[in-house]
């Protein structure tokens, strides 16, 4: 059994709602609903009545709710327990971000963070991008920091976490150059002759970033997919050895630009085929934080008690308004 399913379950007797269930848990409504079915399983008998709408419990269903409540919040005091004897007593600033900004965005972020700000410590969890957004929903990192474009939005609670803009990314095509420091593949490729191009695994944000810019394309681009990965970092690498065409954030390749060992791989007639993502920080709202009011049981299991250099750190950046990338 696992403790996620039990999270699932109290969110489903709080909603009553299986879809609405779903979207706050961060899953698809099968998914949520194998997960409720395997804790079923687990206790061997229902816990939902199916036969009724909205969705109610049965009497086991009731028991285990109240039996959840208290099992979770125990696991929650014991991790906050647990935890100060490390992380509250350095007062380091735990962040959950998405593996393309940690390897990009975030050290130079820091890095001009420490100048303007001050000394901060921090402790950095690379996850993929669901992962990381489940960190700030279960109460397990300080800020989440991650991209956002109104296509591909995260549903977070605006009354339960607030965010700030961070910066810009750019998303655009690049190739090792030439000789001649021209583009070894330059698009948009040839019908008979595409360009061989490194994508993003199925599933990846950027991949669905690229998507879009590749839809929105005025003329047809001729790829032959020769190599894909999760991560920016791993489609650079195969750029600068020459294998191909990739789409990366510019903070990812703005030293390589300089030292030209990466060109554009547009050529001048050719507008529009890159993206602007918005980086962003979110956090849980303090109030919610130190009352709990209007949190569920299962939201209050998971809230997280601020620490100081984490609230210097926010109140700063909000102050700020936006920083550069």
């Amino acid at each position: 059994m696992e403790t996620k399913w039990l999270e699932d379950f109290v969110s489903l007797a709080e909603t009553r709602s299986f879809s609405r269930s779903a979207q706050l848990r961060h899953v698809t409504q099968p998914a949520f609903s194998r997960r409720i079915q395997s804790l079923e399983a687990w206790a061997g008998t229902d816990l939902v009545d199916r036969s009724s709408y909205p969705t109610r419990l049965t009497p086991a269903g009731e028991t285990l709710y109240d039996q959840s409540l208290e099992v979770l919040q125990a696991l929650q005091s014991t991790r906050a327990m647990l935890r100060g004897h490390t992380t509250a007593a350095q007062d380091v600033v735990e962040f959950a971000v998405p593996h393309t900004l940690a390897f990009t965005f975030f050290p130079a972020w820091v890095s001009e963070l420490r100048e303007k700000f001050g000394p901060v410590k921090s402790r950095l969890i690379a996850l993929n991008v669901h992962d990381a957004v489940m960190r700030l929903v279960e109460g397990s990192c300080d800020l989440l920091i991650a991209y956002h474009h109104p296509s591909q939005p995260y549903q977070l609670d605006a009354d339960r976490y607030e965010m700030v803009s961070l910066g810009e990314e750019i998303v655009a095509p690049y190739s090792k150059p030439d000789a001649d420091g021209n583009p070894m593949f330059c698009l948009p490729g040839k019908l008979g002759q595409p360009l061989p191009y490194l994508g993003y695994a199925p599933g990846a944000y950027l991949g669905q970033m690229v998507e879009l810019i590749l839809k929105q394309a005025d003329a047809p681009i001729h790829f032959d997919r020769v190599y894909e990965t999760d991560m920016a970092e791993g489609l650079k690498a195969m750029a600068l050895e020459g294998h191909g065409v990739a789409f990366l954030p510019h903070s990812a390749v703005k030293k390589d630009l300089r030292a030209k060992k990466l060109v554009s791989a547009l050529p001048a007639h050719m507008k529009g085929l890159q993206i602007t993502m918005e980086v962003r920080a979110y956090r849980e709202r303090l109030a919610l934080r130190e009352t709990g009011r209007g949190l569920s049981a299962a939201q209050r299991a998971h809230t997280r008690a601020p620490k100081g250099s984490a609230q210097a750190l926010w109140d700063y950046l909000h102050a700020q308004g936006s920083m550069p990338a």
